[in-house]
């Protein structure tokens, strides 16, 4: 609907996925997952709320993967589709982006996030696995088939979160098959 969109079909396509953009309820027959993109959160959210995507969404199973404002529009305040509450802009205005790398564990590299006007994660349900923090502040979460990141994984070189999202896809199309 608005956001970078572009960018992660990119990373999508370099990963062996079929990305297909999603505007309309119907677009969202026999997809596999979804990503919503980093961008302005309101506008994202009238927007789906005129064009019927946020009830579609509400009974969408499949793995979603929420950037930035995606990861705003899926929380308890929104489409209650995770069990956080996000603040957002946490981290301060436009001038305040920064980069940051982030242990995701498993002993692997730190992976480089950008953070542009970004939220973090204020609260987690029990269910919630928080996954990386920015000065103790939740950046990168999972809730089952929901993957959350405040930061923009598609604007950099690095593809192992779009690669952490494409695992839980592939888990539960077998599950499901």
């Amino acid at each position: 609907m608005q956001g970078n969109f572009r960018e992660h079909a990119a990373v999508l396509r370099r990963l062996g996925a079929e990305p297909v953009e999603v505007r309309l309820p119907e677009h969202l027959d026999g997809l596999d997952g979804l990503i919503l993109p980093g961008g302005e959160s309101t506008a994202i959210t009238r927007l789906m709320r005129l064009y019927g995507l946020d009830d579609a969404l509400r009974g969408f199973d499949a793995p979603i993967f929420g950037t930035c404002a995606g990861m705003i529009v899926l929380d308890r305040d929104h489409l209650g589709l995770a069990d956080i509450t996000t603040r957002r802009n946490a981290f301060g205005r436009q001038v305040h982006s920064f980069e940051a790398d982030l242990d995701i564990g498993h002993g692997d590299e730190p992976v480089r996030a950008v953070f542009i006007r970004a939220p973090w994660i204020e609260e987690a349900g029990a269910d919630v696995e928080v996954l990386a923090e920015v000065d103790g502040h939740p950046v990168l979460a999972r809730q089952g088939r929901i993957l959350v990141a405040a930061f923009h994984p598609e604007l950099t070189d690095d593809t192992r979160i779009h690669e952490l999202f494409l695992n839980q896809v592939r888990e539960m199309t077998n599950v499901r098959a």
